[in-house]
């Protein structure tokens, strides 16, 4: 059998209360040839307290000024040594087949890309739900992520790419945009059908910060690529009326709710008070 390393690469920024779980997932990986390097991207005091007592079970702690995540990880990359990279959130953490499971996927197929999992979703009271991405090629992911922010790829793919978007604000998207990097050169993302990875869903993470800037961060997707865009102009317009429906059907699904009706019997009077003083 064919052992590439596996580098799994690990930024961490202020996660004092869970940096610990996530590197013991990494370690405990029945995968045979691994490294792990953590990424102190300008941490607070108790969350180096905490990564100086683990740097004896790693094979390298890496410590900079906050970067940001981008940064962090295309830094850990480049003193990688594995053929294979997974990256993996500093509050997360994986089943310890995962890398085991992973690798033998691409080694049964050339063309996958990215090897990427089900996902439990929880958060401090327990499991929220099971998210299955649906992996697939590059169409996939021209309008979502088709894949979880932690999944392995190849060492090759990340230089042929040019590696994690450093310059564009698109904090939150930079997995998203990385994928369709990789997969615009082609192959696919391959997704085991097995629950493989545990994400965290925490008030205040970056996540929920970014969601309401979601249009906004597509739009400098969509810059970046232009030429991939209008190339599959013809799914891009589909898929601008597919959400103006959505939004109209949004709007008018809210006018018939029974909240609405009230306040607009409420309102009726008033207004014909309003429109008698004029």
């Amino acid at each position: 059998m064919n052992c590439s390393k596996v580098s799994i690469v690990i930024p961490c920024y202020n996660d004092a209360q869970f940096i610990e779980q996530c590197v013991d997932s990494a370690l405990n990986q029945t995968y045979p040839n691994t490294e792990v390097i953590v990424i102190d991207d300008g941490s607070n005091a108790e969350t180096k307290a905490v990564l100086k007592k683990l740097e004896p079970k790693i094979t390298k702690l890496l410590t900079q000024e906050n970067q940001g995540q981008s940064i962090a990880r295309n830094n850990g990359i480049r003193i990688a040594k594995g053929d294979y990279i997974l990256n993996l959130d500093s509050d997360d953490f994986f089943e310890s087949t995962f890398c085991e499971k992973a690798i033998k996927k691409f080694q049964e197929d050339n063309a996958i890309k990215i090897v990427t999992c089900q996902a439990n979703r929880f958060n401090k009271t327990g499991t929220i739900d099971i998210f299955v991405p649906k992996g697939g090629d590059l169409n996939n992911f021209l309008f979502a992520n088709s894949a979880l922010g932690s999944c392995m790829f190849k060492r090759d793919d990340w230089d042929n790419s040019g590696g994690y978007e450093e310059k564009l604000p698109i904090l939150g998207f930079e997995d998203w945009e990385f994928y369709i990097q990789i997969l615009k050169l082609g192959g696919y993302a391959c997704v085991i059908d097995e629950t493989l990875f545990n994400y965290q869903l925490r008030e205040g993470s970056t996540t929920s910060k970014i969601r309401h800037k979601r249009l906004d961060k597509f739009k400098l997707i969509v810059a970046k690529h232009r030429e991939l865009y209008l190339a599959n102009f013809d799914i891009l317009l589909a898929e601008f009326f597919y959400s103006l429906e959505r939004e109209e059907f949004e709007k008018i699904k809210n006018t018939q709710r029974l909240e609405f009706k009230i306040g607009k019997n409420i309102l009726r009077p008033l207004r014909w008070i309003k429109s008698f003083f004029k």
